[in-house]
């Protein structure tokens, strides 16, 4: 899966970028639903939202809050399936360089 923008060369281009810690604390919990913004669950998968994915998953959760945990195999299967991505680890990079590309003002 090749993203919209490629973040390091984004970055490359701009001398303006704020610092590392004004963007991200390494103690910070990003939430499901900043990370999996509608945004990129639309552009990326056969989905509208990730609560919606996520119900549609193997898991037996209906939203993202009651999200626990789906067997390895079946989830990369599943993500495989209905999204832009080979597997979970993916899609999962791919959601963190948008939310990373989101908070430099890059995406």
């Amino acid at each position: 899966m090749v993203l919209e923008i490629d973040l390091e060369d984004a970055a490359e281009k701009h001398d303006d970028l704020p610092a590392v810690d004004d963007v991200y604390d390494v103690d910070e919990e990003i939430p499901l639903a900043e990370l999996f913004d509608d945004a990129f669950v639309d552009a990326r998968t056969d989905f509208d939202t990730f609560d919606e994915l996520v119900a549609a998953s193997p898991s037996d959760a209906d939203s993202a809050d009651a999200l626990e945990t789906v067997g390895h195999g079946e989830w990369d299967e599943f993500v495989a399936e209905r999204t832009a991505f080979d597997d979970g680890h993916e899609l999962v990079m791919a959601a963190r360089d948008h939310w990373v590309g989101k908070r430099l003002g890059l995406a």
